[in-house]
């Protein structure tokens, strides 16, 4: 194996690190050069992201059945630092890549003037998310999601306005809140174990002393509730919403990943810590899962249907989709994972490009323009409307149409209907409830189904509102090129999903398969110091 090759898992990390600290080298006003930089950086991940997502399903044995482990200084595991590369954290880099070079490209149509430091804080939080996903210890995860966090602090607030301070302190106070809850419960595991590596976990927790256990739990509890509130489970997600919606258009769009942080460690833990070989912790927490995913889901259809703005009908779009994704988790079941996280990488594509979509659509509004001061310029100007630093708009011929269409992907997408990859999920998802039988997999199946339908009922209301009735002196929908091209680019990514449905599907069953079996990750991180 190569060099480049050994080296590659740490790329997505240190790669967008060492062009956000470049930035602060340059003055603000050099924009151009921001951009390209960030776009290389993004181009270049994405390329790292799916050369590892490709050694991933075609690992040693064909199957993709091992992990790739990277031990930074070349310490052991468990007292040294590993990152671990397997089917779920490569699907969920690349995922990002995805997400995040399409909301970029997005921003540089006239986000990225609206505020200063755009890009490099944009770059740390892709650092961040894909450190989340392929950190292998529990200490580690703990930076990585703040480094997430401070860079979002940032972003959320970026453009200024009433409406997106007042959202965005929210958003920090919650995200506070629960960092002082990660902290808590890693320091109880930590007091009982021992340990805070992934694997080592796995290995030590059947042993855990009965009069140990219930304050292991408790810990488990109080770092299960963090990430519950960032996955936004009902009743922890009421933050959501609310500044997703005041947000800017990109960062909106980039922040549906973040999200699907918070479940990816629940799915992550819940199999590898409380699978099978747990002992008496074997299904710690999974009722209360299962149950809150339900409840997200029901909230998230509600408020979708009960939407009047686009945005906050995104943002309950990503709740629905996370919740979806928890309560397959809490139910149990390989097979009906699979679908599960087949859905979750289709939605979250669809959401980011509502996010966007909603943002063209509805321009104009008086409640949604800005008046934002460039901080380096001599005077203030208007960053959006100064022709001398802003390239005009390319009207696309038939915009209402293409618009149109391209809201009816989403709509599909979001809602999981036919023909494309989100049914596929769904499908997957209510065939393997149907085979598993049982009260508690009809009543999955019921709440799937109505949130396919209170979905179409919802943006179904909002497309035609936001399309079709317009003012009459309302100018019609004007996109510009790069905001085209992330849009259609996020979207036909999802056609593709359903394209290759049979291949994606397969790899993720494949990844439900791997995760249900944590022993073979268990392995490849202890390897004979097991």
């Amino acid at each position: 194996m190569s060099i480049w090759q050994t080296h590659l898992i740490v790329g997505p990390i240190v790669l967008p690190m060492a062009v956000a600290a470049a930035m602060l080298l340059f003055d603000e006003r050099r924009r151009v050069l921001k951009g390209a930089l960030s776009l290389g950086a993004m181009a270049a991940i994405l390329v790292m992201a799916l050369v590892l997502l490709q050694e991933s399903a075609t690992g040693a044995t064909g199957g993709g059945d091992t992990a790739r482990v990277y031990r930074l200084a070349d310490w052991m595991a468990p007292f040294g630092i590993v990152l671990v590369a397997d089917r779920l954290s490569t699907l969920m880099v690349a995922l990002t890549s995805v997400l995040g070079a399409c909301s970029l490209i997005f921003a540089l149509a006239r986000w990225d003037r609206a505020g200063p430091r755009f890009h490099a804080l944009f770059l740390l939080l892709i650092m961040g998310v894909n450190g989340a996903f392929l950190t292998g210890d529990l200490f580690n995860l703990f930076v990585f999601f703040e480094i997430m966090l401070a860079a979002s602090y940032g972003l959320v607030l970026h453009g200024s306005g009433e409406r997106r301070i007042r959202a965005g302190l929210t958003y920090i106070a919650v995200n506070i809140t629960a960092s002082s809850l990660f902290l808590i419960g890693v320091s109880l595991i930590y007091g009982v174990t021992g340990t805070l590596n992934m694997a080592d976990l796995a290995v030590r927790i059947p042993q855990i002393a009965a009069d140990s256990r219930g304050l292991f739990h408790i810990g488990a509890a109080v770092l299960g509730v963090a990430f519950l509130i960032k996955c936004a489970m009902w009743p922890l997600g009421f933050w959501l919403t609310p500044a997703y919606s005041a947000a800017s258009a990109p960062t909106a769009a980039v922040f549906a990943i973040l999200s699907k942080v918070g479940v990816y460690v629940i799915i992550r833990l819940s199999l590898l810590l409380f699978g099978e070989g747990a002992g008496l912790s074997h299904g710690f927490g999974q009722t209360w899962i299962m149950v809150g995913g339900l409840a997200t889901v029901a909230f998230g259809t509600a408020g979708l249907i009960g939407s009047h703005d686009l945005s906050k009908g995104a943002g309950f779009g990503v709740m629905v989709s996370s919740g979806t994704v928890l309560t397959i988790v809490g139910l149990g079941g390989t097979e009906a994972l699979g679908g599960a996280i087949f859905y979750l990488v289709g939605s979250t594509l669809a959401c980011g490009a509502l996010f966007l979509l909603g943002e063209v659509l509805q321009r104009g509004r008086e409640e949604d323009g800005l008046q934002l001061r460039a901080v380096f310029d001599d005077e203030y100007r208007d960053p959006f409307h100064d022709e001398e630093r802003n390239e005009p708009g390319l009207v696309i011929p038939g915009a209402v149409a293409a618009l149109g269409g391209l809201f009816l992907i989403c709509t599909l997408m979001v809602a999981g209907l036919p023909p494309l990859a989100g049914f596929i999920g769904k499908l997957a998802m209510i065939d393997a409830l149907i085979g598993a039988g049982g009260t508690a997999s009809w009543v999955v199946i019921a709440f799937l189904s109505l949130s396919s339908l209170g979905a179409m009922i919802g943006l179904t209301r909002l497309g035609v509102g936001a399309i079709w009735v317009r003012e009459e002196d309302a100018p019609p929908p004007v996109v510009g090129a790069a905001e085209f091209t992330a849009i259609t680019g996020l979207l036909g990514a999802c056609v593709l999903l359903a394209v290759f449905g049979g291949s994606g599907l397969l790899y993720t069953q494949h990844t439900a398969e791997w995760l249900a079996q944590p022993q073979a990750y268990v392995q490849a991180v202890l390897g004979d110091g097991q």
